[in-house]
């Protein structure tokens, strides 16, 4: 597995400050992505023990309010072990501190069977489509992306949406 990049503090991927780590590779390929520097599975660097513990370490910092997970596709096959090892670790590390993350794999069809949605607070799901592009939707680039609160959708057995999500 591997990573493109980190940002020490990001603020547009999610609330407040945020350290972020964009996955490497991505199959979708959606016209205009913000990010196709991130589709290639052999780009970026290696994605290893070493790396977690850098992105831990910069949440330490009391500003940081949490971890942001985008890509590429974070939720991949080749990527989806390294995501949930990642956020799991956080989370033991930082149970206080809120995980999102973006993937354009629809929640019912894929994700929420998987062990990651236990370490997450918040998903964005579904593909970007350009033709529903919208810029002043808040944490998501198109409409029929959600912006899901995982915690109460596991609660409910239903999905649950962030009310300023749109």
């Amino acid at each position: 597995m591997r990573y493109n990049k980190i940002r020490q503090m990001d603020i547009s991927n999610g609330p407040g400050v945020r350290v972020s780590i964009f996955m490497q590779g991505c199959v979708f390929n959606c016209k205009n992505c913000f990010n196709p520097d991130t589709h290639d599975f052999k780009g970026g660097k290696e994605f290893t023990d070493e790396v977690i513990d850098y992105v831990l370490e910069l949440c330490e910092k009391d500003h940081i309010e949490g971890l942001s997970i985008l890509g590429g596709e974070p939720m991949h096959p080749k990527n989806i072990e390294g995501t949930t090892l990642l956020a799991k670790r956080f989370k033991e590390k930082f149970p206080n501190k809120t995980i999102w993350s973006w993937t354009g794999y629809k929640f019912e069809d894929y994700i929420k069977d998987k062990e990651i949605v236990n370490y997450l607070d918040v998903l964005v799901d579904g593909q970007f489509v350009d033709e529903l592009r919208n810029p002043m939707l808040k944490w998501k680039g198109s409409s029929n992306q959600r912006v899901i609160d995982i915690k109460e959708t596991l609660k409910k057995n239903d999905i649950v949406l962030i009310k300023d999500g749109d």
